[in-house]
């Protein structure tokens, strides 16, 4: 396979598994938007990217330089294409699983230290004796 930019190995080894073809993928360069000033609306750094046979279309302007912005883009083409192909078998999507059992743990604890917290309250309610009039 031979994309037009040179991607590292662990997306090109993604790309092969996915049999993602260089020529089914077309590129544009657009002028960004947003911040910047004058620099960003006047050259062309953003780079959409589009795969016809899924249909995924992916922009990228995180960088100044129209060469990262590249790179970064087929990246993301090639995970979202994973994510889209693989479903809830991609690594993307493992992750996110992983992150929402850790923090469905973490709510499980944060509940049982506030039942505890409650719970010594009450206690320290029901010990206080009743005040009596000598």
């Amino acid at each position: 396979m031979n994309f037009p930019i040179e991607i590292p190995p662990f997306f090109l080894q993604k790309a092969l598994e996915l049999q993602i073809k260089p020529e089914d993928i077309s590129e544009s360069f657009i002028r960004g938007g947003g911040k910047g000033g004058q620099k960003i609306n006047k050259t062309s750094s953003c780079v959409l990217l589009r795969h016809a046979p899924t249909g995924i279309e992916v922009r990228c302007q995180k960088h100044r330089e129209q060469s990262n912005n590249r790179l970064s883009a087929y990246k993301l083409l090639i995970l979202k294409i994973e994510e889209k192909v693989k479903g809830s078998q991609s690594k993307r999507q493992q992750e996110i699983y992983k992150l929402r059992k850790q923090k469905r743990k973490r709510s499980k604890r944060a509940k049982e230290k506030v039942l505890a917290a409650k719970h010594h309250h009450s206690e320290v309610k029901q010990n206080r004796g009743e005040i009596k009039n000598f």
